[in-house]
């Protein structure tokens, strides 16, 4: 019999409604801390216990390589944009001014 249970019944046999109705309370208090307490351990204990990791991550897209090319254009929305090219030509790039020719 716990300490609270002990004095809850000593002060009900004295007379000492009171202080029973204290005890009491205790020792509920005390029975209810007890059972949490060993919940919280045997869910900790059985959390990961038999569950796999799940795969959270996209997966990747496939390489296309640096040869495959396409002269399609698409807009925002991914419409492909339609165009004809022009004959004119095209600007070639300038090289760095700090390089001898």
């Amino acid at each position: 019999m716990s300490e609270h249970v002990k004095k809850f019944v000593d002060d009900l046999a004295a007379g000492q409604n009171a202080d029973a109705g204290e005890a009491f309370k205790d020792a509920l208090r005390d029975k209810v801390a007890t059972s949490l307490d060993q919940a919280r351990v045997d869910i900790a204990k059985n959390i990961f216990n038999g569950t796999e990791a799940e795969h959270i991550s996209d997966p990747k897209p496939e390489y296309a390589g640096p040869n495959d090319r396409t002269d399609a254009i698409f807009d925002d929305q991914g419409q492909q944009i339609e165009f004809e090219p022009n004959n004119n030509p095209q600007p070639e790039a300038e090289a760095p001014a700090n390089e001898t020719q």
